[in-house]
């Protein structure tokens, strides 16, 4: 039991704040997705790939809906929620932690370089609301 617990607190808490300095890591089985080498993300094209994929449960504002939690939070700021740690979401999904929503589903269509994307539309609108 709590070998399990380890490893769901690995997987879903520690691991996304590690700081990732390769192209890609392997850590405890987790691979975590990274953008194209000299990918320059573009926050206009991420929110576009936002608005199709994650406004229905983080809203259209960023400012969460009854079914996701907002993005327009100190908690999604880099320095608590890192850029790999939002791939590792949208790659495998995430249990919640922060709020009392269900657990976010993976979604397989978006690639590394979307989320690189919709990162940079997210930390820029951050960087707006003056969320620091």
């Amino acid at each position: 039991m709590q070998i399990e617990k380890l490893h769901t607190a690995l997987k879903y808490y520690m691991l996304p704040t590690l700081l990732v300095v390769s192209q890609s890591v392997f850590a405890a089985g987790i691979f975590i997705p990274r953008p194209s080498p000299g990918l320059i993300a573009n926050a206009d094209k991420g929110k576009i790939l936002f608005q199709e994929n994650c406004a229905r449960c983080h809203g259209v504002d960023l400012k969460g809906t009854d079914q996701g939690p907002p993005m327009l939070h100190r908690v999604y700021l880099a320095s608590h929620h890192s850029d790999a740690a939002f791939q590792l979401a949208v790659k495998n999904g995430v249990m919640p932690h922060h709020w009392p929503f269900g657990k976010m589903p993976a979604v397989p269509t978006l690639t590394a370089d979307d989320v690189a994307h919709i990162i940079a539309y997210v930390r820029g609108e951050q960087f707006k609301a003056g969320i620091k």
